[in-house]
């Protein structure tokens, strides 16, 4: 399996610039027969590479990222599934963004790529769908923005999605997330070698430690206080700890390197080796823009004209995106009298669950895509409930 591409000619993009030629990455996994469609939106920092063993022309992983839920036999089944996968205007892994060449310059964009919107990535997508002759899909799945991708389809493309999963997510963003991404591109812009920006090429230093940083706020994100006490606890770091990704003060040493400073600077050394520090503003700013209900009177109104199902599924220790979040777009889907099941699955893990759970959210999702609402194993676990608002006293929520 090699990454494929597609050249879009004339994209306009939200902000009203517009590239002559936008370039897509995208890989396919199954064939198409004509209604099996399955569009699957990568998260944050994610790649078109969604299952299978490493490739070179991606991001280096070591397997695709939702290897354990999609592929032959698993949750999504690329046996009876055509799945397919787009990477992001504004990423790094294939598609035009601020590291792609500008053919007018024949320079990086840099900062002068268009400001990238949700709906910008939805658009794209359906852009290749075209090319690959797919119109109606039968089910588009994505976790965390990409969870917010898939509610822009039910809004934007209420027509062209039987079946749609928002996993992980919510409407918009609440204000402590938007705080924590807000001093994460700080820490990006105010690396002394951002440079506004312009960093690219041999002989310029990147902006790695401010791109660590802001990694390491993100990976405090997605875990939850007792998997994070669980992991790590308050335990010292053995002789061969990471330890010299960021410089100490002299009075460092009489004090110990704890584990979960060694994995956040493990974590954040390997993420400044794969991703680009524009990519990062531009995407996360992506994130913080999305709001289900812009441009329309309520979230309900947004999603009006979908006529399928939805299946939403939220983790009880994700902080980032709660369930509560999840239960108010469970409630906007109800307002628009679309047959909706939110789905809360018991989790320590944090935000990271629908990617290290897969044995919690693959048989829900893979009953919904085959059965909808009548699968299984898919549960509603606030009933049909006409008004939105935070779940029955006894449902357990996570650490916020």
């Amino acid at each position: 399996m090699t990454l494929e591409t597609v050249d879009v000619s004339d994209f306009e993009f939200a902000c009203g610039e517009t590239l002559s030629t936008l370039r897509l990455a995208y890989d396919t996994y199954g064939e198409f027969d004509g209604d099996n469609a399955v569009l699957v939106c990568h998260a944050l920092t994610g790649s078109s590479h969604v299952t299978g063993r490493e490739r070179s022309d991606t991001s280096g992983q070591a397997a695709g990222w939702w290897d354990a839920v999609v592929g032959p036999g698993k949750a999504i089944d690329t046996n009876e599934y055509f799945v397919v996968c787009v990477n992001v205007p504004g990423s790094c892994y294939g598609s035009s963004g601020p590291a792609s060449i500008d053919p007018e310059t024949g320079a990086p964009y840099g900062t002068d790529f268009p400001p990238v919107t949700v709906g910008d990535w939805t658009r794209a997508q359906r852009r290749v769908l075209d090319q690959l002759g797919v119109g109606r899909v039968h089910g588009v799945i994505g976790g965390s923005v990409g969870g917010m991708n898939v509610l822009d389809w039910g809004a934007r493309y209420p027509d062209d999605v039987h079946r749609l999963i928002p996993v992980a997510t919510a409407a918009r963003l609440d204000a402590q997330s938007l705080a924590l991404d807000a001093v994460a591109r700080r820490a990006i812009t105010m690396d002394p070698h951002w440079n506004s920006g312009d960093y690219y090429g041999d002989d310029r230093p990147i902006p790695r430690h401010g791109l660590g940083l802001a990694r390491q706020l993100g990976h405090i994100m997605y875990l939850s206080k007792p998997s994070m006490g669980a992991k790590f606890g308050r335990r010292s770091a053995g002789r061969d700890a990471y330890r010299d990704t960021y410089p100490a003060d002299p009075a460092a040493d009489f004090f110990p390197y704890r584990e979960v400073e060694s994995y956040l600077d493990y974590q954040a050394e390997k993420f400044m080796d794969r991703f680009d520090a524009n990519s990062y503003l531009y995407l996360t700013r992506a994130m913080d823009n999305y709001d289900l209900a812009a441009g329309y009177e309520s979230d309900a109104d947004a999603l009006a004209a979908f006529e399928g199902e939805a299946l939403i599924l939220s983790f009880t220790g994700d902080w980032h995106f709660t369930v509560c979040q999840s239960e108010e777009v469970a409630g906007a889907f109800r307002k628009a009298g679309v047959g909706v099941a939110h789905h809360v699955i018991e989790s320590n893990h944090g935000h990271d669950a629908f990617l290290v759970e897969p044995d919690k959210v693959g048989p829900p999702v893979a009953d919904f895509l085959a059965e909808g609402l009548d699968g299984r194993s898919v549960t509603d676990t606030y009933g049909e409930t006409e008004t939105v608002g935070p779940p029955p006293a006894n449902a357990r929520i996570g650490s916020e």
